[in-house]
């Protein structure tokens, strides 16, 4: 199964199931940006305790790897779980969303984009991506996530607010991460 296939798997799951998600991550970053090599797929989901069952019988055991009781461990205290495809090593992390102000604001701003060619799913809204991206480089440092931010603010430059994002990154304490990203695009400074 090739990672396409297994995110047309999920997307059809969590829609017939009606959750609320939506993509992250690099793929999330490349619809927006420049698209890149990743090794899983990240969805952040709004699931309740009744949904665990449901979303389990959605992936066999015969076929897919989850665990009842990380999924449901983590509805009840906001964490992860995955589904993985064991034969072909392909992976989706899940993880529950955020119960801050900007946890509930993502969510409610994602859109309906095309990811691949008649692939249609919930991603992260632009600016969503990049500061979990600019969160994710205050962390660990890694340049990937400067160079999908540069790519999302070079590819799609109109699709970007730059404002709620100057708005968020302060309130978030990414505000001197912010600005190295506008000095190394040549924008002025907020």
């Amino acid at each position: 199964m090739e990672q396409r296939e297994l995110l047309e798997k999920v997307v059809d799951v969590l829609e017939g199931m009606g959750v609320s998600y939506m993509i992250v991550g690099s793929y999330g970053s490349g619809a927006w940006g420049e698209p890149r090599f990743t090794q899983d797929i990240d969805i952040v989901v709004s699931l309740a305790v009744d949904d665990v069952q449901p979303l389990v019988r959605a992936f066999p055991l015969s076929e897919y790897y989850i665990s009842a009781e990380a999924v449901e461990a983590a509805v009840c205290d906001g964490g992860q779980f995955n589904v993985i495809h064991p034969s072909s090593g392909n992976k989706v992390d899940f993880m529950m969303s955020r119960r801050d102000p900007w946890g509930r604001m993502q969510l409610s701003r994602r859109r309906r984009v095309q990811i691949e060619s008649g692939l249609n799913a919930s991603v992260a809204a632009p600016e969503d991506i990049i500061l979990s991206k600019m969160e994710y480089y205050r962390e660990g440092g890694s340049e990937k996530h400067l160079r999908d931010i540069t790519g999302i603010m070079k590819v799609s430059p109109d699709d970007v607010d730059r404002r709620y994002i100057a708005r968020w990154a302060e309130q978030l304490g990414l505000m001197e991460i912010w600005r190295a990203i506008l000095r190394r695009l040549g924008e002025p400074m907020p």
